[in-house]
């Protein structure tokens, strides 16, 4: 996972199959919480698997201010991409 599409495409495939969301839904607009009903266990389970996909956790203070798919794509995008 080292470009935005990499990380979209595997955050979408992880919303697909642990939520059974239809993949269609799964876009970088889409809330999570509104479009996508993800709640915060839900939120956590994802959190979870972002750790075990990339090795690194997100901070539960940063996941606090994502809303769309696009703020989970760009948090991990800042956490797998060595400070420049």
């Amino acid at each position: 996972m080292q470009t935005r599409d990499d990380i979209f495409n595997t955050l979408r495939d992880a919303l697909v199959e642990l939520f059974e969301l239809p993949p269609e839904c799964v876009t970088l607009d889409a809330n999570l919480y509104q479009d996508l009903e993800i709640d915060s266990i839900d939120a956590v389970d994802l959190i979870d698997h972002i750790k075990r996909k990339t090795g690194k956790k997100i901070a539960a203070e940063e996941f606090k201010a994502v809303r769309t798919v696009n703020d989970v794509v760009e948090a991990v995008y800042r956490l797998v991409t060595p400070a420049a």
